[in-house]
């Protein structure tokens, strides 16, 4: 076993796990004030989804191309690269996090290295800051395990990181302002977008117009999609839903209904759409398993962490998406002032909040503007009532609606974990994390995250190895 991060320098050491827009920027602030950093993420290169880059060996020519707020990127990267010069952070790829263990002098990240994750590495650190993102939350609907049914953010991690596409005519489908970007980004690589398929009811643009308008430049950036899909002829439908996906083999076509003011599915509304890719997703879920882990504090779905960014455990920080989703400019805010309050607490200087008063004006800001967003884009409330009996709910473990249904009318349960235990559903190789928030809507209980000791699958023979102090160590 390795040790990643023993070294015999005196000063501070600070753990960041996931080098997205607030791991980074909290990596980078906390190293040019004084800390020693290690960056630790599961991807080869840093950036996270929102800056996920094409493999090298596919020579692409203008990357630029996939992306906005590219000149931010630039910055970060050229950041990363001088402070690794410099000493001051080092930068762990291929590093997949299983668990932060508190211990007596500071925490151990016990993580999996490579492709094949099973050599175990172990970091060492006087505090952790975590900025582990979120991952998509996708409902359930007949037909939806059908090969070319991928999410939103899937079809745009393809693109993105390797330049392709799963088909040559897609629907996207779903709610929430991810859509966006995932339907110009396909026709911009030359698919045949049938369809941009929104739950949402425009209505509740107009309820929360004070709060959206307070956001120019995000108003201006959705303007832009949309005058991207004009030019691409994408016809959009508000206010519409995936009825069901259709195929022998694989995606042949979707069927899409409208919705009615109490969000269910207008009778005689529906219209069948060929296409061989469904890109779909109903928003986002903070991943909140490490935090959970170390016993901080969890808000509804997400990390709760004071005005520093600090969780109620000492010596954790959290930003970005795990303390509530934001996007890509709120968690670069996050991570700039958990990166000085790191720093500073770690120096042992006194936090003044003055040093990062604009910072925290912006994430007021922004925090109110998606939290508006979030109003708009909920998922249609009646959504379960189109997953038939025999819907596959939970893949890993193939359990079904009726099932499930089953398992609330027949015998009683009456929360997530009694319905796990008598259906298996969330029992898989995913542990829930797809299946949680469609489990938890076709049973009608509350969705709540579940607690998980370890934060992905780890071999039983790391898990005897953890903590043995005659593993072989290494820096």
């Amino acid at each position: 076993m390795t040790d990643a991060g023993r070294e015999t320098s005196p000063l501070p050491h600070l753990a960041v796990i996931g080098a997205g827009p607030a791991g980074l920027t909290a990596a980078l602030t906390a190293a040019r004030h004084g800390v020693r950093v290690t960056l630790v993420d599961a991807a080869p290169e840093a950036g996270g989804q929102f800056y996920r880059q094409p493999a090298r060996e596919l020579g692409a020519r203008r990357p630029e191309a996939l992306h906005h707020q590219w000149r931010t990127w630039e910055r970060l990267r050229e950041g990363l690269r001088r402070q690794e010069q410099a000493g001051w952070l080092r930068h762990l790829t291929d590093h997949h996090v299983w668990l932060v263990e508190r211990r007596p002098d500071g925490f151990t990240v016990h993580a999996l290295l490579g492709p094949e994750q099973e050599q175990p590495v172990e970091v060492r650190a006087d505090a952790v800051l975590l900025a582990t993102g979120g991952y998509e939350k996708v409902l359930p609907f007949p037909g939806w395990t059908l090969p070319g049914v991928v999410t939103a953010g899937g079809a745009q991690a393809m693109l993105k990181g390797t330049l392709a596409v799963s088909g040559r005519t897609a629907v996207v489908a779903g709610t929430g302002p991810l859509l966006l970007p995932v339907a110009t980004g396909l026709a911009a690589a030359g698919v045949r977008v049938a369809a941009l398929v929104e739950s949402a009811d425009p209505r509740g643009f107009v309820r929360r117009s004070r709060a959206l308008s307070a956001q120019p430049a995000k108003l201006a950036e959705a303007a832009e999609y949309a005058a991207r899909l004009l030019r691409h002829r994408v016809r959009t439908l508000v206010h519409h839903t995936v009825v069901e996906a259709h195929g022998t083999d694989r995606l042949e076509a979707v069927t899409v209904a409208a919705l009615d003011g109490a969000g269910r599915v207008r009778s005689g509304t529906e219209r069948r759409i060929a296409c061989d890719t469904l890109a779909v997703g109903h928003g986002m879920v903070p991943h909140t398993d490490l935090a959970q882990g170390l016993g901080c504090r969890i808000d509804g779905v997400a990390v709760h962490v004071d005005d520093e960014q600090r969780t109620d455990v000492p010596g954790v920080w959290a930003a970005g998406e795990a303390t509530g989703v934001g996007g890509a400019t709120l968690s670069l805010t996050e991570g700039h002032i958990a990166g000085r309050s790191a720093a500073a607490r770690l120096t042992g200087a006194v936090p003044d909040p003055r040093d990062w008063a604009g910072a925290a004006r912006a994430r007021a800001a922004l925090r109110r503007f998606f939290a508006a967003l979030d109003d708009v884009y909920a998922p249609p409330v009646h959504w379960a009532e189109q997953v038939s009996d025999d819907t596959v709910v939970c893949r890993c473990e193939e359990v079904t609606g009726g099932a499930i249904r089953e398992a609330v009318a027949g015998l009683g349960a009456g929360d997530l974990r009694t319905v796990k235990l008598l259906t298996r559903a969330g029992m898989g190789w995913c542990q829930g994390r797809m299946c949680e928030s469609g489990v938890a809507g076709v049973a009608g209980c509350p969705d709540t995250p579940a607690r998980r000791l370890l934060a992905r699958p780890v071999p039983l023979g790391v898990l005897a190895r953890a903590g043995d102090t005659d593993a072989p160590q290494g820096t």
